[in-house]
C-alpha cells in the first residue's frame, strides 16, 4: 500500500517505515511505494514544499510556491490540478494537506517527545497494537458518512483530519485546521460550466505521459473523460457489458467509439463470476486497504476490466468516472434547504417535475424533504442519537424515509444495544462540537459522498495496482473540479428535466464530446449483478457474517436480521443492498486486520538498534 508519514518532534522516536523513502529536506518524512518522479520537492532556507502524487506544478511553480508557504496560505498550495498531498513547512510550523476527497487522508497520534502523522490510520495504530474503535466502526456502518464524527478515525489513539481540513503542527499544539470553506461561494451554472471544462482538461492532462492510456467507457462522466484523453493520443476505451444489466452503456460505447477519432473499444463480457461478493472464499487475494472499501463487493468486475486492459497494454494509466455523479448531479435532497430558505414556489416546482420521474405526488416529495428543512446538523445528530436509544426499526427502503442530513442506515438496525448507545453518545458529543457546520444539507451531502468515494477509489487503486500494475485516475476527485462544479448550487445542478446540465453546458458545442453522447438521459446500473451475487454467494456471505463474525463479536451486527436480509436477497425480494455491502466490506476488513503482521509498517531506526 502506498503512504506518507513524518515525525515531528525531538529525536526521542526509535521507528521508521519499512521500505520508506525519505523526502528530501523536511527530514524525519518517508513515502512507502510511491515513484521517485511523484514526490517532489522545492526548499529555501526555513521553507520547505513537498507533494505526494499526481501533481500539475512544474518544478519552478513548486519553487515559486515557497512564498505562499512563508505566507502561510496554505490553500493556495491544492489550487494544482491533479490529487496529490502537500507537505510545507515555515520554520518550527508544518501543514500536512490532504486532498478535499480523502485519496490522501491525513491522521496523526500524539506522544510524549512529539508528533507522528501519517496518510494511513493503521500504520499509526500499528506503532504500538491500537485497536478498533468499534463505535467509530459502527458510525461508519450506521451513518456511511466520513466527517459524523469528527476527527475519531477507525483505530483508538489514532486521531483524523477531518474533510476541508489541514493538520497543523507547532511547537505548542497539533491541531485541525479548516482550510476549506464549509460552504462554497455560488457560481450560476452558465458562468461556472468554462471553468468545469478547463478544470477537467488539465485533470486529465496532467496523469497523461509516455504511459498506455485506457478509460472506461459506459456513462456520460466516463465517456467524456475518455473524450478528453484521446484529444492526446490512443486510448484503450473499455465497456463492461453483461447481458443481465439491460442497459444502454454499450450501445453508446460502440457508437462514441466509431465517432470519436483515437478510441479503440473494447468490451468485456461478464460470466457466471463477474457478480458481486465473488471470490471472497479467500481473503488473501484482495489487497490490504487502510479502511472498509466497498470495492471487495465488486472485485471480480473489476478485474475482468482491469484484465483487458493490462492484456492490450501493461502498466499505463486507467481513467474512471468515479464520483462524476457527486459532482455534476445532486440528489433531491436539496429540496430541503429550498425549502428552510423559504424559495417555497421554487420547491414546488422542482418538487413536481421530481414527482413526475418517480410517478407520485409533489407534495409526497416534499413531505420527505420537510423534517430536514427544520433543523440543522447539530440539531439531526441529536434527533438520531434519540432515535438510537429506541428500539430498532422495522426496514423500509431508505428511499421511502424522510431526507435526512445524516441517514440511519439500515447497519443502525444490526447493532446491539449498547453499540447503540455508544453510538447515540458519540453523536451527541459531536453536535456539541460542530461549530462552522455548513448551513445548506446538500453541502455537507455532497462533501460527505465524495470523502466515501474518494476513500472507495483507494481501494480500488490498491486492486489495480497490486494485481496489474495500472494506475487507477479519478479525476472528478481533484480538487479543482470539485470546487468548479460545487460551486453550482444544488439546485441548478440536480434539476430534473436535464441530465447533468452542468456537464452539457461545459462541453456542447466544443466538439469533444459528440452531441447524442450529451443529449443521453440513461445510465447505467449494477442492480441485477448485485442480487445475483447475493444469490449465488449466500453460503459465503452467511457464513462471512454469520457465527465466527468479527462484527457479530463486537455487537456491530446481530445474525437474525443479517440472516433475514439475505433469505429476502435469495427470493428476489427488495433488500438492504447497501447496508449489506457495508457489512461485508467491514468484515472483510476486520479479518485481513487480524491475519496481518504489524511488524510490516515498522523498523527500528539503526541509531535504536546500535
Amino acid at each position: 500500500m502506498r503512504w506518507s508519514t513524518g515525525w515531528y518532534g525531538g529525536s526521542g522516536h526509535d521507528r521508521r517505515p519499512r521500505s520508506g523513502q525519505p523526502v528530501p529536506g523536511l527530514g524525519a518524512a518517508w513515502t512507502v511505494g510511491w515513484p521517485a518522479g511523484r514526490v517532489r520537492t522545492a526548499s529555501s532556507g526555513p521553507l520547505v514544499l513537498a507533494v505526494v502524487g499526481d501533481c500539475g506544478a512544474d518544478d519552478q511553480q513548486l519553487g515559486r510556491a515557497l512564498e505562499w508557504v512563508r505566507a502561510k496560505d496554505w490553500r493556495a498550495l491544492t489550487r494544482w490540478p491533479g490529487s496529490y498531498l502537500a507537505i510545507a513547512r515555515s520554520g518550527e510550523v508544518l501543514a500536512v494537506i490532504g486532498d478535499l476527497a480523502g485519496q490522501h487522508p491525513v491522521y496523526w497520534r500524539p506522544e510524549a517527545a512529539g508528533t507522528w502523522w501519517s496518510t494511513s490510520a493503521g500504520a499509526l495504530a500499528a506503532l504500538d497494537g491500537a485497536p478498533v474503535d468499534p463505535t467509530a466502526l459502527a458510525a461508519h456502518l450506521a451513518l456511511g458518512q466520513p466527517d459524523a464524527l469528527g476527527q475519531r478515525s477507525l483505530f483508538r489513539t489514532v486521531s483524523r483530519v477531518p474533510t476541508g481540513h489541514l493538520l497543523l503542527i507547532t511547537p505548542e499544539q497539533t491541531t485541525a485546521v479548516r482550510y476549506e470553506p464549509a460552504d462554497a461561494e455560488p457560481v450560476s451554472l452558465r458562468d461556472a460550466a468554462p471553468i468545469v471544462r478547463a478544470a477537467l482538461a488539465e485533470a486529465v492532462a496532467v496523469r497523461l505521459g509516455d504511459q498506455p492510456v485506457s478509460a472506461d467507457l459506459a456513462g456520460l462522466d466516463s465517456t467524456t473523460l475518455a473524450c478528453l484523453a484521446a484529444r492526446s493520443g490512443p486510448v484503450a476505451a473499455v465497456t463492461f457489458a453483461d447481458e443481465r444489466l439491460r442497459d444502454d452503456d454499450l450501445a453508446y460505447a460502440v457508437r462514441t467509439a466509431a465517432t470519436v477519432r483515437g478510441l479503440a473499444h473494447h468490451t468485456v463480457s461478464g460470466s457466471p463470476q463477474t457478480v458481486y461478493y465473488a471470490g471472497l472464499e479467500d481473503l488473501s487475494s484482495l489487497p490490504a486497504t487502510d479502511a472498509p472499501n466497498a470495492y471487495v463487493v465488486t472485485a471480480s468486475i473489476k478485474r475482468a476490466v482491469l484484465d483487458t486492459v493490462a492484456g492490450q497494454q501493461p502498466g499505463g494509466v486507467h481513467f474512471t468516472g468515479a464520483a462524476g455523479d457527486a459532482v455534476l448531479s445532486a440528489p433531491s435532497a436539496y429540496l430541503s434547504d429550498l425549502m428552510r430558505t423559504r424559495q417555497h414556489l421554487r420547491a414546488f416546482q422542482h418538487a413536481q417535475a421530481h414527482a413526475r420521474l418517480r410517478h407520485t405526488s409533489a407534495w409526497t416529495v416534499l413531505r420527505r424533504a420537510r423534517p430536514a428543512s427544520r433543523t440543522d446538523l447539530p440539531g439531526a445528530w441529536r434527533q438520531l442519537a434519540a432515535v438510537l436509544r429506541q428500539a430498532p426499526r422495522e426496514w423500509v427502503p431508505q428511499a421511502q424515509r424522510p431526507v435526512a442530513w445524516t441517514p440511519l442506515l439500515a447497519t443502525a438496525d444490526w447493532m446491539s444495544p449498547d453499540v447503540r448507545g455508544s453510538l447515540a453518545n458519540a453523536l451527541d458529543a459531536a453536535a456539541d462540537r460542530s461549530a462552522g457546520a455548513p448551513q445548506l444539507l446538500a453541502a455537507w451531502a455532497d462533501r460527505q459522498d465524495l470523502a466515501r468515494v474518494g476513500a472507495d477509489t483507494n481501494g480500488w487503486r490498491e486492486i489495480a495496482l497490486a494485481g496489474h500494475g495500472v494506475e487507477i485516475a479519478a479525476p472528478f476527485l481533484d480538487n479543482e473540479v470539485i470546487r468548479a462544479c460545487l460551486a453550482v448550487l444544488a439546485d441548478e445542478r440536480g434539476a430534473p428535466g436535464r441530465y447533468k446540465p452542468l456537464l452539457a453546458e461545459a462541453f456542447t458545442g466544443t466538439g469533444v464530446l459528440p452531441d447524442f453522447v450529451l443529449s443521453r438521459t440513461t445510465k447505467g446500473g449494477f442492480n441485477a449483478l448485485a442480487y445475483a451475487g447475493l444469490t449465488q454467494q449466500a453460503p459465503v456471505l452467511a457464513d462471512l457474517l454469520g457465527a465466527s463474525s468479527r462484527l457479530a463479536a463486537a455487537g456491530l451486527v446481530g445474525h437474525a436480521p443479517v440472516a433475514g436480509m439475505l433469505a429476502r436477497a435469495a427470493t428476489g425480494h427488495p433488500t438492504a443492498q447497501g447496508a449489506l455491502h457495508l457489512a461485508v466490506a467491514a468484515e472483510v476488513w476486520l479479518r485481513q486486520l487480524e491475519a496481518a503482521d504489524s511488524r510490516s509498517w515498522w523498523e527500528v531506526s539503526a541509531r535504536a538498534t546500535a
